[in-house]
Order: C-alpha cells, then sequence, then structure tokens
C-alpha cells in the first residue's frame, strides 16, 4: 500500500503542508512514522479523503447535462487572436485550458476573474502511473 509524505500529500491534494498536517492533528487523516521517523498519509485514505474535497462545487449554470465531468472555476488567462482563443481556468486548484473560438469568448464574456463551468465530454480518458512500465 503506498504512503505519502505531508509535503507529498500536500502537492497531491493542492493544498498547503500546514493544512495537511492539521487534518491529520484532528484525525481526519491516519497517519504513522515510516522508517526513517517522517510522517507519512496512507494513500487509501488520501484518496478517500480527496474524494470528499473533489465533490462538485454547484453548477451555476442551473442546466441539466448528461456531461459528468464538469469543473466549476475561475478564468486565469484569455489569450485572442482574430479567429481563436486559449481560455486558462483554475478549477479547485487544478488547470483546465480550453481552446474555442474568438466570437465565443466574447459572448461568454469570459476575462480573468469570470466564473465559468469547463464540460469535458469525452469517450477516452488516458490514465498513467509515474515510472509505471511503458
Amino acid at each position: 500500500m503506498p504512503h505519502y509524505r505531508i509535503s507529498e500529500a500536500a502537492d497531491l491534494l493542492g493544498v498547503s503542508d500546514d493544512t495537511v498536517r492539521r487534518w491529520v492533528d484532528q484525525g481526519m487523516l491516519p497517519s504513522r512514522r515510516d522508517d526513517v521517523g517522517r510522517m507519512v498519509v496512507d494513500g487509501a485514505a488520501l484518496a478517500e479523503h480527496s474524494a470528499t474535497l473533489t465533490a462538485q462545487a454547484p453548477d451555476p449554470s442551473g442546466v441539466a447535462r448528461s456531461a459528468r465531468n464538469r469543473f466549476v472555476g475561475l478564468v486565469t488567462r484569455v489569450q485572442s487572436d482574430t479567429v481563436m482563443s486559449q481560455v486558462e481556468m483554475t478549477c479547485r486548484g487544478q488547470r483546465v485550458v480550453s481552446l474555442m473560438s474568438t466570437e465565443a469568448v466574447r459572448e461568454l464574456g469570459l476575462e480573468p476573474g469570470s466564473l465559468a463551468v469547463a464540460v469535458v465530454k469525452a469517450t477516452t480518458v488516458v490514465v498513467e502511473t509515474p515510472g509505471g512500465p511503458a
């Protein structure tokens, strides 16, 4: 079973080391000392805690849809030319990038600080593991 140091757990969850330590102190995350005395968190417990943190933020649009991969966040950057735009968002600490027409950006009023919902509808999602077999 994998275990993660406090700093690794914080990086994976997009929070500070102090936040993870607080969760450990409050009993929200079980921890133990590893062979060299470092505090580590069990990977399964970290995954379970992560699932509670990533519960969907309310979708402000109120629109029903079939896509399940929806990410509510803030627009952080918009780069536009005459035809296409690249829109970057931060959704629960994760960067989401979309390419769309500049016309759509104007119609939606997208600019840094705008609240938006990124909707991903894909038939394939690739899952990789670090250092895994090629």
